[in-house]
């Protein structure tokens, strides 16, 4: 194939963080291949460094102490890396943008319009930590390159919750007026799983009925019946649900009070606090699971004590998932750095379930492979799967396919 051809349809996926900016750029041609991707790490700031990857050539470039002051200039620098690729540099089809909150309204991946910024900008009080970079890094990209840009909404795959799952026990109006209620996050994650799952069970995405775990620093899991996530863990924010890294998940709201009033913390500390200093972190002042694991092995009982409260808290919504589904589950599908890498975590989350048609087989479970397979017994009524995701990737999809419908890239 001449390289032309090979790049004649390029998509740059960007992840724009507060002080970060991660990026990818695939050949769409035929099937997705991704041809470099990267991140420029603290923006801003003295010790900003570049890490890139050619992954056609194998060739990795780390730039340390660079001078990145704002996200333009991030962009910048990016562009100047993947000029080493001047075909696909120079055949830009569109940008895809991962944006962590769509609100109400944006709940599919769809071109970015003023209307849909203004629309983005207005659900920004929901999460007002990613939003804003996240239409920091649309608008440079529309200032830096002349083609579509395409926002997909981490939000989106679980816009099919019924209300009855994602409405909040708090006054109505609190919903009308602010917003407030269940939306949930890894949604590009969860839209690849399901894509996979299906694909390598034979079957339609509409007849897929599976729980998904997206375990990793942050962590949340999905229920999926007929192809459409019917509950999540997370909430109006990530903060909600499973015990993460640092995150507490669920807790008596009325702990905030009692923090307020016996340890004199403002709401912005409160906030600090749940979000970063709790979790695993919380309990045993550790939050990579790996040495979490390895120190409750060494006989540390708080370490130990971390894992048991973490697995109990995904127990708990694993039985309640699998009554939702009415005991028809297809599968469980395990992801993310602690789901794809942890063969004791997918153990302890699995181990007596016997009962309900869920049975690992210990030697599959702990090969050491990367690619997607199955772990379960011969037997089992369900299929457990492990699924390496891959969120860029799926936005790139993602990207491609509006730009098809809208007759753009053909």
């Amino acid at each position: 194939m001449s390289p032309s051809k090979a790049f004649s349809k390029a998509v740059l996926v960007l992840n724009s963080g507060s002080s970060s900016l991660k990026y990818a750029l695939f050949n769409m041609v035929d099937s997705a291949v991704c041809i470099a991707k990267g991140n420029v790490a603290a923006i801003g700031s003295p010790k900003c460094c570049i890490t890139h990857k050619n992954l056609q050539v194998a060739q990795d470039v780390n730039l340390q102490g660079t001078n990145v002051t704002d996200h333009k200039s991030a962009l910048e620098k990016v562009m100047g890396l993947l000029q080493m690729q001047k075909e696909q540099a120079g055949r830009l089809y569109g940008v895809g943008h991962r944006v962590v909150h769509g609100g109400e309204y944006l709940t599919h991946p769809m071109l970015v319009t003023e209307e849909v910024k203004k629309t983005i900008e207005k659900a920004s009080p929901l999460a007002p930590l990613h939003t804003p970079p996240n239409l920091e890094g649309i608008r440079v990209a529309e200032e830096l390159f002349q083609c579509p840009q395409v926002a997909v909404f981490d939000t989106g795959f679980h816009s099919t919750i019924p209300p009855y799952a994602y409405i909040y026990a708090i006054p109505y109006t609190f919903y009308e007026k602010l917003g407030l209620r269940r939306y949930g996050f890894h949604g590009t994650s969860y839209q690849f799983l399901l894509d996979r799952a299906a694909t390598y069970l034979g079957q339609e995405k509409e007849n897929v009925n599976a729980i998904a775990f997206h375990l990793g620093a942050g962590a949340s899991i999905a229920a999926i019946k007929n192809g459409k996530c019917i509950d999540t863990t997370m909430g109006v924010t990530p903060l909600e649900g499973l015990v993460m890294a640092t995150r507490c998940g669920d807790i008596d709201p009325a702990i905030c009070q009692i923090l307020a009033s016996q340890k004199n913390l403002n709401a912005n500390q409160i906030d600090y606090v749940l979000n970063n200093e709790s979790g695993l972190h919380g309990i045993c002042g550790d939050k990579d699971m790996r040495n979490v694991l390895e120190a409750s092995d060494a006989g540390s009982q708080r370490h130990k004590l971390a894992v048991e409260i973490y697995i109990h808290r995904i127990r708990k919504y694993l039985g309640a998932y699998f009554f939702h589904l009415e005991g028809n589950v297809n599968a469980l599908i395990f992801s993310g750095g602690v789901g794809e890498g942890s063969a004791k975590i997918r153990e302890m989350i699995c181990a007596h379930l016997t009962a309900f048609g869920i049975e690992i087989d210990d030697t599959k479970n702990y090969e050491n492979k990367t690619h997607t397979r199955e772990i379960q017994k011969v037997g089992s009524k369900v299929k457990v799967l492990v699924i390496p995701t891959d969120e860029e990737l799926c936005i790139a999809e993602q990207t491609k396919c509006v730009l098809e419908e809208q007759k753009i890239l053909e």
